[in-house]
């Protein structure tokens, strides 16, 4: 019976933690945009990050000389 009274309120204080963390996430904004990290791996960039062939060619034919 005695671990009842340490048990209960250690239960609410990992209650009470878990509570502060999930309203500090919503105050902060973590929960405000779900769906878009999700659709912005599926579109394309603008701007290519890898250098054409063309580039690239020209590139190593001025290392040749």
């Amino acid at each position: 019976m005695r671990i009842l009274l340490f048990l209960i309120p250690m239960a609410l204080g990992v209650i009470g933690v878990a509570l502060w963390a999930f309203l500090w996430a919503v105050r902060t904004g973590q929960f405000d945009d779900l769906e878009g990290p999700a659709h912005r791996i599926l579109m394309d960039d603008d701007d290519p990050r890898i250098p054409r062939y063309s580039r690239r060619q020209n590139n190593d034919q001025s290392l040749d000389d």
